[in-house]
């Protein structure tokens, strides 16, 4: 393999939508992104000429971008928990909550217990700590992802739950906005939703919810009168329809499961939902958002991200200062942050 200098710091983000790159000056900050693209993740072309665009002068035919990368895995586990300080000493008490909390097989995956206020490694001997969260991927899908990486050009000198790291960036920015308000965070899939909700102080709560955009596919087709799925399919992830004026109906069934998340996390804490970002969601299903946060009365969470990335000294420069940002670059910036919790490999 032949790398290329490591003056510069390479950041990609790979959902499975779109995959995001920058180029900054440094690999750790003091920085100043010079270069942000993206490309659709199926577009093998594409990604060629973003990597391209990014290091025009890759050294030999062989050439690798080493990048610091965020991956979404499907089956991905970041979940909160309330833990027991008084089963600590328990040889068999984090089998237990994995079995039947988060339920998952523990010896199937690669897992970290970490705080959930900070992300930082919990530490079983403070026993006034009790809010958790399990991160991790199962076990074969490391490996797995870092050869379809390599596949596509890209040697991930470090492996981020993009997740993980893009939680810890919105708590962060909320602290840096003095929003006091938690945030409803959405990573809204094909098959299902990951809901959390997130303060100032960290990640107080987690749900995976059974409905994602495929849900919506048979109510697109039946709205419309369109005679098949696939039709329907193409249709909701083009630009050629405004889904605008039916959002309501398209979310309705995610709307019920999201207002009983919510409601429970009300009656728990007396805190109620300030703002809700979607961090996911293709440029094309941008609207989805939106009807979202009209649904629940609560505004989109605007990011300035300029202002807020200057007290974490990364400024921007060149053509990236012109690059107009949404919620989708949440999880690519969180990667330059120092985030060390959320390395998975």
């Amino acid at each position: 393999m032949f790398f290329t200098k490591k003056t510069k710091g390479y950041f990609i983000e790979c959902n499975n939508h779109s995959i995001l790159l920058a180029r900054t000056s440094l690999r750790n900050s003091p920085m100043v992104i010079e270069e942000l693209t993206s490309c659709p993740a199926d577009d093998v072309a594409a990604l060629a000429e973003a990597i391209k665009l990014l290091q025009p002068k890759k050294s030999g035919a062989g050439g690798y971008i080493a990048s610091t990368c965020g991956i979404y895995p499907a089956k991905r586990v970041v979940r909160h928990v309330t833990l027991d300080p008084k089963r600590y000493k328990e040889a068999t008490y984090m089998d237990e909550v994995l079995s039947g909390q988060v339920r998952i097989e523990a010896d199937k995956f690669a897992l970290a217990l970490l705080n959930a206020n900070d992300g930082t490694d919990f530490d079983f001997s403070v026993t006034s700590k009790k809010e958790a969260i399990f991160a991790g991927l199962p076990s074969d899908e490391v490996t797995t992802w870092q050869s379809s990486l390599l596949d596509r050009g890209i040697y991930p000198e470090r492996l981020e739950i993009g997740t993980l790291s893009t939680l810890g960036a919105i708590s962060d920015y909320l602290t840096f906005s003095q929003v006091k308000t938690p945030t409803l965070v959405l990573e809204i899939d094909g098959e299902s939703t990951q809901s959390f909700i997130v303060s100032d102080t960290g990640v107080e709560n987690s749900r995976p919810i059974p409905q994602g955009l495929d849900a919506m596919i048979p109510v697109v087709q039946k709205e419309i009168g369109l005679k098949d799925e696939e039709a329907a399919r193409k249709l909701f992830y083009s630009n050629a329809f405004d889904f605008t004026g039916m959002g309501a109906t398209l979310i309705k069934k995610l709307l019920k499961e999201l207002q009983s998340s919510i409601g429970f996390y009300e009656v728990q804490t007396g805190q109620s939902i300030g703002q809700v970002v979607c961090t996911l969601l293709p440029p094309k299903l941008g609207w989805l958002e939106k009807a979202i946060s009209t649904q629940l009365g609560v505004p989109v969470l605007a990011v300035d991200y300029k202002n807020w990335l200057l007290t974490k000294c990364i400024s921007f420069d060149g053509a990236a200062n012109k690059q107009e940002l949404d919620n989708l670059w949440l999880g690519l910036f969180s990667l330059m942050l120092n985030h060390n919790h959320a390395a998975v490999a």
